[in-house]
């Protein structure tokens, strides 16, 4: 392995899987999700021209799994342009240096979130007390120290494009973490929203195990800045995205998408921000 590249000390296989893993869905002809036990990644480009890129980089340990599913999408031997990051958190990076090492290839993200991407800063620690389900009660079993990519990682440019994206602009949507970004193409008005907001109450064991579909706010034992997180969501809920990949649930499109978005954005602090918790600020309600 690539001595400027690390893990944190506490990386490790995290037993939780959903119903939905190993399942692949195309949202559209060059947009196809994929579920790693709990946490979606997404291959961006057209299978017919072999080229892509990798929206996150999935659990701890799973790194042949999604080698294999590029392969079966745009072929034996297939090599993304580059591995895009909406933010650092474990279950979004969990496979990211076995898959720099196999590809050889660039890794963006914001330039915010680098800290805790270059082995320099960690996350603040989960909140087990937040209001929620067992998966709440799990986090402090997460890992959270930073990993460091070294020099494989860059900030994404500063005019809002995305490398090897065309078309699709990041957009800083704060409050899960500081650098979260989602992605928007403003042609068909697609949209992957990362953990800005998510289709499943991911604090809830027997939700993620069962991905019932529920529009709502990112994953509650993580998020530490619910202002921002609110204005994140409004945000993107604005730009009327007619479908949305997020990072935990499955695909949204139509209806189902602009009354779920417009339902929380409307309804945010009772749906998503928690009744009590140690990042919770009891003005915000």
């Amino acid at each position: 392995m690539d001595k400027e590249m690390s893990y944190g000390s506490d990386y490790k296989l995290i037993p939780a899987t959903s119903i939905g893993s190993g399942i692949g869905i195309q949202v559209l002809p060059d947009l196809f999700s994929y579920t790693i036990q709990i946490v979606n990644i997404c291959f961006v480009g057209n299978p017919d021209n072999g080229e892509f890129v990798l929206v996150d980089a999935g659990m701890t340990g799973s790194a042949d799994e999604i080698i294999g599913a590029a392969e079966e999408r745009f072929g034996e031997g297939c090599r993304p342009k580059a591995i895009i990051l909406t933010h650092g958190h474990f279950d979004h990076v969990g496979a990211i240096i076995e898959l720099v090492n196999h590809w050889q290839v660039p890794v963006y993200a914001h330039e915010i979130e680098l800290p805790y991407l270059t082995g320099q800063r960690s996350y603040p620690e989960p909140d087990p007390s937040v209001e929620g389900g067992m998966v709440a009660k799990m986090s402090p079993l997460f890992p959270n120290e930073p990993i460091n990519l070294g020099n494989h990682v860059e900030k994404l440019p500063a005019d809002g494009s995305v490398p090897h994206m065309p078309g699709f602009r990041w957009i800083h949507t704060p409050g899960h973490t500081p650098g979260h970004v989602s992605f928007f193409r403003d042609e068909d008005r697609a949209l992957i929203a990362g953990d800005a907001f998510i289709n499943v109450k991911q604090d809830s064991l027997y939700k993620v195990i069962t991905q019932e579909e529920e529009v709502n706010g990112p994953p509650r034992y993580f998020t530490t800045d619910w202002r921002a997180a609110w204005d994140s969501v409004k945000k993107l809920a604005e730009l009327s995205p007619s479908t949305a990949i997020t990072g935990h649930g499955t695909p949204l499109a139509g209806e189902a998408l602009t009354s779920g978005l417009q339902r929380l954005v409307n309804n945010f602090d009772s749906l998503a921000i928690p009744d009590y918790g140690k990042y919770v600020d009891g003005n915000i309600h």
